[in-house]
């Protein structure tokens, strides 16, 4: 199997195991997914597998994705194409259904995700940094403070922690753990918190 799969963040809730301890899961719909193109070495550089995930007509795609999906024999579009490299693509053809089947209860998965966007933030929320003090006099209260050194070296060094964009940003969060998989509800729990919102893209690769 490709070792991972596309899918889309519903929530999370809480599941109670074999021993009645509370489990707090992520719950994710994930697929199916169909495979749009089969990259090869000879051909692409390089072996993988892309899918799509959500159809979608033809009519709604632009030209170049519609000549794209017509060249590989898909008689649909999808709304997300993601790629998935693996050895030996050439077992699979275009529009075989990628499923859940790949998973099981106790698999170790990365899952990948957009955090939330949260603009523009100041140190404190962005760094953790400690603010100054709130009485006698104090002037500086959640400001950063000084940022550079004297005559030497007479820049700010780069990566210096300063206010900016928070969140909005690719985020893997890595060895987390399959709870639970519904293969006739494409949904898929896993253990703990995943990267975006509600409704956000994820991308779930097997662990290791």
């Amino acid at each position: 199997m490709p070792g991972g799969i596309i899918g889309k963040k519903l929530g999370m809730t809480r599941i109670f195991d074999p021993e009645g301890l509370s489990v707090a899961v992520t719950v994710i719909e994930a697929g199916p997914c169909f495979v749009a193109q089969v990259k090869s070495a000879a051909k692409d550089g390089y072996e993988a597998l892309q899918l799509g995930f959500e159809r979608r007509s033809l009519g709604k795609v632009n030209k170049p994705l519609k000549g794209h999906f017509e060249k590989h024999g898909s008689k649909s579009a999808f709304r997300y194409l993601r790629e998935f490299r693996l050895d030996g693509p050439g077992e699979y053809e275009a529009g075989q259904e990628i499923t859940l089947e790949q998973f099981a209860i106790g698999d170790r998965v990365n899952v990948i995700g957009t955090s939330k966007g949260k603009g523009f933030s100041g140190t404190i929320k962005r760094w953790n940094f400690h603010r100054g003090p709130m009485t006698h006099g104090s002037m500086s209260h959640r400001a950063p403070g000084s940022i550079g050194a004297s005559a030497y070296p007479s820049r700010v060094i780069k990566g210096k922690k300063m206010p900016g964009q928070l969140g909005n940003a690719r985020i893997t969060t890595k060895n987390l753990e399959v709870v639970d998989v519904r293969p006739e509800e494409n949904l898929l729990l896993i253990k703990g918190a995943v990267p975006g919102p509600r409704q956000g893209l994820v991308l779930i690769r097997k662990a290791g």
